[in-house]
């Protein structure tokens, strides 16, 4: 298994939007991110560690102006937590190994797909492209796209 771990030299490597984010439990501005529309095929992982967090399979437009997934990649690797900041009641989701926080999960996604949102920072996140799997480390989960088109 790899070594997905938060490091002095990774935290280095982070934007300061990045740091506020994962470190300090930040949150960006909705519709003004990275991966909000996104729709390339591929993996999304923590960007400390390096984790495999969510595939581009489980990403749906909630129009929240946030990232959205029904379903982790691997549920070991997101660990969920209360939290009543801003005088809120709401799910905290951070990464496993590198405890970087990651954003919320709310129950009122797509039934079709277990009812679950995932409401993820894109500062917390950095894509693998399905054609850059294998070379980044991420071979075993190359087989999840194998009913997906290919682009030509």
């Amino acid at each position: 298994m790899p070594d997905y771990r938060k490091t002095p030299e990774a935290l280095a490597k982070l934007t300061p939007q990045q740091y506020l984010v994962t470190q300090e439990a930040a949150t960006e501005r909705p519709f003004n991110n990275e991966f909000n529309d996104h729709s390339v095929a591929g993996l999304y992982v923590d960007i400390v560690s390096g984790e495999p967090l969510f595939t581009s399979l489980d990403k749906f437009h909630s129009h929240c102006g946030w990232p959205s997934f029904s379903k982790p990649v691997e549920s070991s690797n997101v660990i969920e937590r209360h939290d009543d900041s801003h005088a809120m009641q709401r799910t905290e989701v951070r990464s496993a190994h590198a405890d970087s926080h990651l954003g919320h999960v709310f129950n009122d996604g797509p039934r079709e797909q277990g009812g679950l949102r995932y409401c993820i920072n894109s500062a917390s996140l950095r894509f693998v492209p399905l054609a850059d799997l294998e070379k980044e480390g991420y071979a075993q989960y190359r087989h999840l796209f194998d009913n997906e088109a290919q682009p030509s």
